[in-house]
């Protein structure tokens, strides 16, 4: 593994290894920390309490952060008829059917996300392999396929974050640019965590919060005491 810059190398040494802090201390912290020449993201991981590998304990969701991400989103939908004037209306970047499926074939991929309604499901999946590995593929469960499709690019447009549990329990998400400021950002983390509590399995047992860290684009991970949840959601 290559060896970090100096600029990492000073941040780290701001970091406590050993400390676990409150968000409070560890937002600031994690600010003070980013040097980078360009507005940073603040990440958020959070192990749980799961065994990804049950169905029972799969952890996946999705939350509308109330500050937005700070970045445009591109969002295509699959669509047609009156379906595609409403998703443009609504501000999608681009939308149609079939036309639109073979572009994608040709190699387009100018699209962050993808959204599509349930009579064009059929013919999305013929771009399945297209569209899966990137993590494109509309998916019901996370409401991407809807017939409703001027609320859900409202929703991404507006910072709408996909979340699922990796197999080592781990689930990971951005939470907004440092630009944000603390009370921004806090206001974010608070939004995400309590739909992750929303979300506990019913099959989980023992502590379901058990480690989290955040961390800006280029610094050092910053470990936040899980018992600091309650202070942030009141």
């Amino acid at each position: 593994m290559p060896k970090r810059g100096k600029k990492y190398r000073a941040a780290l040494e701001k970091v406590d290894r050993t400390k676990r802090y409150t968000f409070e201390e560890g937002l600031n912290l994690a600010l003070q920390c980013a040097y980078a020449s360009f507005d940073e993201t603040l990440d958020i991981a959070v192990r749980l309490g799961v065994d990804p590998r049950h169905a029972d304990q799969m952890v996946r969701g999705t939350v509308v952060l109330p500050n937005g991400l700070g970045r445009v989103v591109r969002v295509a939908v699959f669509a047609k008829g009156e379906k595609v004037k409403e998703a443009l209306d609504a501000g999608a970047d681009v939308a149609g059917g079939d036309e639109l499926i073979e572009k994608i074939k040709e190699g387009w991929m100018e699209f962050d996300k993808a959204v599509a309604t349930p009579d064009m499901m059929g013919q999305v999946g013929k771009i399945g392999k297209i569209l899966g590995p990137r993590g494109l593929m509309p998916n019901a469960k996370l409401g991407t396929v809807t017939f409703d499709v001027a609320k859900v690019v409202q929703e991404i447009k507006a910072g709408k974050v996909d979340f699922r549990v990796e197999k080592t329990g781990i689930v990971h998400a951005p939470m907004g640019k440092i630009s944000f400021g603390p009370e921004k950002l806090m206001q974010n983390i608070s939004t995400f965590i309590d739909t992750l509590i929303r979300l506990k399995p019913t099959a989980a047992k023992g502590t379901y919060l058990r480690g989290i860290a955040i961390s800006t684009t280029m610094g050092p991970g910053i470990r936040i005491d899980p018992l600091a949840v309650k202070t942030i959601l009141g």
